[in-house]
């Protein structure tokens, strides 16, 4: 804007400058002309009336050569010219004169009876030519056939209004500097504020919501900055108070969560000493301690969850990090859920780094037990170690560029592209008419699980604890799609190996 704004006054200023000079040029030349052509009639028409009272007529070559001599001593030695009929003299015998007095002058002089003039160039030089026929009042105006020319130069008129022209152009170029001073000045004065707007708004952009900008005057732009200042304020206020419904949810969930393990352990035991039991109990009161017993557990899992994800957003969480074999620690998650016939694990051996074990644990309970709960056999583990450059997404990772990459792949319908997007949302689930648990699964499939294997539907909690958990590693999930149908989820953590814990 800064540049457009010189431009457009060094234009302006230019412009305005050549106008102005042309302008001046042509004002200057006609006036300069005017008074010149005024003095040479005027000298002409007085001297030929005092000397034309003393030539007789018709007049013979000599008494026009000497009228001729007379009129040019009066008017300045300018070059005179006297015609009659066919008769011609020069008061300078010397001079030519037939290049420089012009037919549509004669004709025009002949014609008239009065003078008239014209400027002709000759040989690169301007003259202004005077005719006039004289004539003698005698109670009519009658033409003696006499017509007198007189030449004069109008070369020191040219230089004059040369000399004007130079002087005038030479002072565009200060004008046009001293235009490109004043924008510039004027350009600071006007782009500062926006320049200060400009910075408040990044910032508010970035998160600081308190950027302000200072109020000067009470034109557009200050106008522009007051406004821009009530929406800071409006947006801030509405951010303090989504902050504070936010922070009162999260105490709201950590306080009910909280407040339910007590009753809920109560709950637990009696159900399960109702399910030990179930085989005594006639078949109706079996099957609904048998339910309540199911119900309890899912419920006890819930909690369990919620009072995790409040603790991430209270950012309570911190690693009990060490330096773990992480085969082992799939193969001992895979065990205690009873799930290693069920998954075919191609484990790298061999690679340990520093992890918190618990929390990796919890990653492989909740990507396997999703692909087992809404995917379709075979479900495959695959752990293995990648340098960074053969990552999707370009990341940087610990010692050496190294990633941990475990990868968890079904063989079921996979996920629609809208699941995709949102499967690491807190408490999203895809259609349960989709799932597995009606066995007639044709459609995509749940994603926000949990980290057991129910067969019925998950609290849409279990992703995004997955993804929480990585996060705390410095790590990621993907989802992805396999080419032949299903869905493929990639835990990648980067490989730290002598650094103990975060």
């Amino acid at each position: 804007m800064r540049v457009r704004l010189v431009v457009t006054f060094v234009v302006v200023a230019l412009i305005s400058a050549v106008t102005a000079t042309a302008l001046a040029y042509r004002d200057a030349r006609t006036a300069v002309l005017q008074r010149t052509q005024n003095t040479a009639v005027n000298d002409l028409r007085e001297r030929v009336g005092v000397v034309a009272a003393d030539v007789d007529l018709p007049p013979d070559e000599r008494t026009l050569a000497r009228f001729a001599s007379k009129v040019s001593e009066g008017i300045g030695a300018r070059i005179v010219v006297v015609r009659y009929q066919d008769l011609s003299a020069t008061s300078d015998t010397l001079a030519e004169t037939e290049g420089r007095i012009t037919a549509e002058l004669r004709a025009a002089v002949r014609a008239g009876s009065g003078a008239r003039f014209q400027r002709v160039e000759w040989r690169g030089e301007p003259y202004l030519v005077v005719g006039l026929p004289v004539t003698y009042a005698d109670g009519d105006r009658r033409t003696s056939g006499l017509e007198v020319f007189a030449i004069t130069a109008l070369r020191a008129e040219r230089d004059d209004t040369a000399a004007l022209l130079d002087s005038v152009r030479a002072g565009i170029v200060p004008v046009v500097v001293l235009a490109a001073v004043l924008a510039l000045l004027a350009a600071g004065t006007v782009l500062r504020p926006v320049r200060k707007l400009g910075r408040a708004t990044r910032e508010l952009a970035t998160g600081d919501l308190g950027s302000r900008v200072a109020v000067r005057g009470h034109d557009e732009l200050a106008d522009l900055a007051r406004t821009f200042n009530e929406t800071a304020d409006a947006l801030q206020a509405s951010d303090t108070e989504l902050r504070a419904q936010e922070a009162k949810a999260r105490r709201f969930v950590a306080d009910v969560s909280h407040e339910l393990r007590t009753p809920l352990a109560a709950m637990t035991m009696v159900a399960t000493v109702l399910e030990e039991d179930a085989d005594q109990l006639p078949p109706d009161a079996a099957r609904a301690a048998r339910t309540v017993g199911a119900e309890t557990a899912r419920l006890s899992r819930l909690v369990d969850d919620l009072m995790e994800i409040s603790r991430f957003d209270a950012k309570a969480v911190r690693l009990n990090a060490s330096v773990t074999d992480l085969a082992d620690t799939v193969r001992a998650s895979l065990a205690l859920r009873g799930w290693t016939d069920r998954v075919t694990a191609e484990l790298r051996e061999g690679v340990r780094a520093v992890v918190d074990r618990r929390r990796v644990d919890v990653i492989v309970a909740n990507l396997v037990g999703n692909a087992l709960r809404h995917g379709a056999p075979p479900v495959t583990v695959t752990l293995a170690v990648a340098d960074g450059g053969e990552r999707g997404d370009g990341g940087e990772s610990g010692d050496g560029g190294e990633w941990v990459v475990l990868e968890v792949a079904d063989h079921g319908p996979g996920l629609a592209p809208e699941a995709r997007e949102r499967v690491f949302d807190r408490f999203y689930k895809a259609d349960v008419a989709r799932t597995r648990s009606t066995d007639t699964d044709t459609g995509d499939r749940a994603d926000s699980g949990d980290s057991g294997d129910s067969g019925g539907q998950g609290s849409g909690l279990g992703m995004a604890i997955a993804l929480e958990n990585a996060r705390l590693h410095g790590g990621t999930i993907e989802v992805g799609q396999q080419p032949l149908g299903g869905a493929v989820f990639t835990l990648r953590l980067p490989l730290r190996t002598g650094e103990e814990g975060e």
